[in-house]
């Protein structure tokens, strides 16, 4: 089997397009999120469209059993896998600390965070054993500054920071990649579900400016998993031109 590519939150947004962008270049990939249908089709147009195999697995990341009960029973040919791309993520709301709904806290930490560890936890055999892999972890500028109303995602993605430098040291010695790929604004399905489906709102957010879109991080992370084998960026924080960090936008 040719190159193989894992892809959690495949079914939208990032996920998708990273998707998208491996099969064009022919390779195989396993994607995985909590939506059946919109995943089946994703596998059915990737297959159709570049001609490369996929495995669709539906699990939410969050849940502990569904993630290892679906990982570690994957199909012998399908345990070479080159990358793993912790993509699945979200925010929930855009509250004052005092104001916060704590489920909204717990699916931020459950899914951002705990999610990306069971994933890696659970991938990692595959590449220790033959002491190769690269791992792409989706971050974002608000896990390099805090911003107001931010408390809760703000910690979570700082945690997917701090995970990732862990990961990079513990894993040298399996000469595993480790790349944190950190996002400005970026028009996907992300102000939707922060704003629990008031597109008005959702809109707003990028009023003014171009930001970033699904195909531009696609492209980065491609970049990033195809440098010589000597080579790891370790660490990238990437805006639109109309922004300087996560609070500051010229509109």
């Amino acid at each position: 089997m040719t190159n193989i590519i894992l892809i959690t939150g495949a079914t939208s947004g990032f996920g998708k397009a990273i998707a998208e962008k491996f099969a064009a270049a022919k390779w195989n990939c396993i994607i995985t999120g909590r939506r059946e249908d919109r995943l089946q089709a994703l596998s059915e147009e990737l297959q159709n469209k570049y001609g490369i195999q996929t495995l669709p697995l539906v699990f939410d990341v969050q849940n502990r059993e569904q993630v290892f009960s679906a990982l570690e029973k994957l199909p012998a040919e399908w345990h070479g896998i080159d990358i793993l791309v912790n993509n699945a993520g979200l925010a929930l709301g855009r509250d004052s600390f005092e104001n916060a709904n704590l489920d909204d806290w717990d699916t931020m930490m459950d899914t951002n965070v705990k999610g990306m560890m069971y994933v890696t936890k659970a991938v990692l055999p595959y590449m220790t054993v033959k002491k190769k892999g690269h791992i792409i972890n989706m971050g974002s500028v608000a896990g390099k500054e805090v911003y107001k109303d931010g408390n809760g995602y703000c910690a979570s993605k700082y945690a997917v920071d701090a995970l990732s430098k862990s990961m990079r040291i513990d894993l040298l010695q399996h000469h595993i990649k480790v790349t944190a790929i950190h996002p400005g604004a970026a028009e996907t399905e992300f102000a939707i579900v922060r704003f629990k489906g008031d597109a008005s709102k959702a809109k707003q957010v990028y009023d003014g400016y171009t930001p970033l879109h699904a195909a531009d991080i696609a492209d980065i992370a491609f970049y990033c998993a195809n440098l010589p084998e000597h080579v790891c960026i370790n660490d990238l924080v990437v805006t639109c031109t109309a922004q300087a960090d996560a609070i500051y936008f010229h509109k």
